[in-house]
């Protein structure tokens, strides 16, 4: 049996560190632009996240760009800590550091490889040299910021005494936080609570630091794991909304948050506080989980399996007749969990065509958008064309429509006209107007196996940009004939991958909007400069 930690040496409640804009947007074809990351951004911030690691500013200019503006407008002295990554190098550490300076509380989190296998075959380098670095590099960072995290990488897989010493180096050197990472999902969570445990007992200054905590869902322990590293003393989790990020994705921020919350009473010794304590263990705000994680799945084009915890669409829904049976006596029978308490509502009709600019933005904003004037008209103007079509509108419309008009993908060719023809004894056939970059229109028409792949075509012979669809998904935003459809497409050109998003109650001119969002990212990529990969790009240590 665990013994809960001494509330003396730790802080009395969990730090959320959020890394959707940084290792979440590293998933294959979620990457984001700056206005799309900003959105998120501020969306973290209203969720009551403690810190967001807002990318990785030497990576490239867009992600530097993206980060000193987060920094700028998110950053503020009642927001949210403000972190950039950066390898354990003077130029990552300095590009962070110019990158998160316009916050309030900047921060600088540092790493570099700790396991003998990243040594050998990815550092070439051995444990004395990097011993060498890690003091010396952390300094630097503490010489540009005052709040300065350290990692060191695939933690999991390290000799405990070689990461005791690059533990108790760092914290000299100035870092107030050590992040311990199972980069590669390997570890079980009472190997993990062990680690924690052989660090807390082994790194004499480790009580100068805040444990941190990170994990990749390799096995499918992230969750189980990084609450088992809270139970021996972990006070920062490094986490992701919906769990995005490289393969399997990461610890999922929602999961994490409403574990703590539903389980306090389990918890609660482990921060020295009475069983019954009723005092949240995070500075979350659960009624914006769910926004945030539709947000978050809109803007990357990573849709939410329906039996995900918290956020899934089948999270509360009851289809056997003894649940529903035993729901309707009362909820606690097959519910440990209010839906409202992670931003669901009963309020289905809100809205009609006849309502007015004003009802719509206080919708909105109780929803909990906050849109530019030039976002509200786009999508007043779509709320509109809506109205027309159904006659009740939902909350879900509502957050289904805007999320698409406040998407900032890169609007270079720009589908004009959409024409589809097919039946079961026609061939399919699309026609298309598509305005270039240049302004030109052009025209042009295919036939497919079926409507979609008929626009598809015709669109490809317009835009002439090699690509390979490899997943295309629609789905229903309400019941009903009239529900708008969501698609959701992912295309691949050579080892890149890029999604797209498309909305409306015709799902063939959804799936058009789609394909063309994912076009337009992958072409103004293809116009750009590849950003660096953290990990695996390699880095000359100059320092």
């Amino acid at each position: 049996m665990n013994t809960p930690i001494a509330n003396s040496d730790s802080s009395d409640r969990i730090i959320i560190f959020d890394t959707t804009l940084r290792d979440g947007e590293q998933s294959p074809g979620a990457t984001l632009n700056v206005d799309e990351k900003l959105t998120i951004a501020k969306q973290l911030a209203r969720l009551g996240v403690d810190v967001i690691e807002a990318g990785f500013p030497f990576a490239s200019p867009g992600d530097f760009e993206a980060v000193t503006q987060i920094a700028q407008q998110v950053g503020s002295e009642t927001g949210p800590i403000i972190c950039g990554l950066a390898r354990a190098t003077r130029q990552d550490i300095k590009a962070a550091a110019d990158a998160v300076k316009p916050a309030a509380k900047p921060r600088i989190h540092t790493f570099i490889a700790a396991s003998d296998i990243h040594l050998e075959y990815k550092l070439k380098k051995t444990r004395a040299e990097v011993l060498d670095i890690v003091p010396d590099m952390v300094a630097y960072a503490k010489s540009l910021v005052a709040d300065v995290e350290f990692s060191p990488e695939d933690a999991g897989r390290s000799d405990p005494e070689f990461l005791y010493l690059m533990l108790e180096r760092a914290i000299a050197a100035g870092a107030t936080t050590v992040n311990i990472p199972d980069t590669v999902g390997f570890l079980t969570p009472s190997e993990f609570g062990t680690l924690i445990q052989g660090i807390k007992a082994n790194v004499p200054n480790i009580d100068q630091a805040i444990i941190s905590v990170h994990g990749h869902n390799d096995l499918g322990m992230a969750v189980a794991n990084f609450l088992e590293a809270v139970k021996h003393g972990a006070r920062q989790l490094e986490c992701t909304i919906n769990g995005i990020g490289e393969r399997a994705g990461n610890a999922a921020l929602e999961e994490l948050v409403m574990a703590l919350h539903v389980r306090r009473q389990y918890f609660n010794p482990f921060f020295g506080r009475p069983v019954d304590s009723e005092a949240p263990l995070t500075h979350i705000d659960t009624r914006q989980l769910y926004k945030t994680s539709r947000l978050v799945s809109n803007l990357t084009g990573m849709l939410v399996q329906p039996n995900k915890a918290i956020v899934g669409a089948n999270a509360f829904a009851h289809e056997s007749g003894i649940h529903q049976d035993g729901v309707l006596k009362h909820k606690l029978t097959y519910e440990i969990m209010d839906a409202q308490s992670i931003g669901l509502n009963d309020n289905q009709i809100v809205l009609g065509k006849h309502s007015g600019r004003n009802a719509f933005r206080t919708r909105l904003k109780e929803l909990g958008f906050d849109l530019s004037d030039q976002d509200l008209n786009k999508a007043f103007l779509r709320f509109k064309e809506l109205g027309d079509k159904k006659k009740d509108i939902s909350d879900r419309d509502l957050e289904a429509i805007v999320n698409n008009e406040i998407q900032h993908a890169p609007e270079l060719f720009k589908l004009e006209h959409l024409q589809v023809s097919c039946g079961d004894h026609a061939y399919p056939t699309a026609t298309v107007i598509i305005r270039t970059p240049e302004g030109e229109e052009l025209m042009d028409a295919a036939i497919g196996t079926g409507p979609v792949d008929a626009v598809y075509k015709a669109i490809n012979r317009v835009v002439n940009i090699p690509n390979q669809l490899i997943e295309y998904s629609v789905q229903s935003v309400t019941a009903g004939i009239d529900a708008i459809g969501e698609v959701t497409i992912r295309l691949q050109y050579e080892d890149r991958f890029f999604s797209g998003h498309g909305a409306n109650t015709d799902v063939i001119v959804a799936s058009a909007q789609a394909y063309m969002n994912a076009l337009n990212r992958l072409s103004a990529t293809l116009q750009g400069t590849r950003s660096l990969h953290p990990q695996h790009d390699e880095v000359a240590h100059i320092v």
